[in-house]
């Protein structure tokens, strides 16, 4: 007696169509098409934190007072320090930037403060914090805080006499 049978055996191909679908699924990758347009660089200033240099007083020959990006302060020559309750601070400045903005802070020249009781005093912008050149990591309208150091060159008591010295400067970052 014969006995027939039939083997009934999977095709390979939906198989086949299965683990590649399944390889591809396991694989999937963000895409973007393009970076947002380019925006203007928008710098604001705060106006509760200008440069400020405290109280000082300029001694026999002057000197100079550093205030640093990061809030300390310094003094050279015959300059005395003065702690009378008067703030010291570095500029601060909000930067508005697309992410991945690269900027440098352009140095400018010196300025000349006015004091209110006569004399002449020398501004030098001096370091930045972040750094300079920097890159923006913070994603449209988030700021960038940017704090700015300065040099003031004072000369002796006599061209430089008590009071408030008054000026302005200009800041300028170059996109690059």
């Amino acid at each position: 007696m014969m006995k027939n049978s039939t083997h009934k055996t999977k095709r390979p191909g939906r198989l086949l169509i299965i683990l590649t679908t399944a390889l591809f699924l396991g694989m999937t990758v963000s895409v973007k098409a393009q970076e947002p347009p380019p925006r203007p660089v928008i710098i604001t200033a705060n106006p509760s934190q200008p440069l400020a240099f405290g109280a000082f007083s300029p001694g026999i020959s002057g000197g100079t007072i550093t205030i640093t990006p990061s809030g300390t302060r310094s003094s050279s020559g015959s300059v005395v320090l003065l702690s009378l309750g008067y703030t010291y601070a570095p500029a601060m400045f909000y930067v508005r930037a697309n992410p991945g903005t690269v900027l440098s802070l352009l140095a400018t020249p010196p300025v000349t403060l006015s004091g209110s009781g006569g004399g002449t005093i020398t501004l030098q912008i001096s370091g930045s914090q972040p750094v300079s050149p920097f890159v923006t990591t913070l994603p449209w309208p988030q700021q960038t805080t940017l704090l700015v150091g300065g040099i003031l060159t004072v000369g002796n008591i006599g061209s430089n006499p008590p009071g408030t010295y008054t000026g302005s400067f200009t800041i300028t970052l170059v996109r690059e």
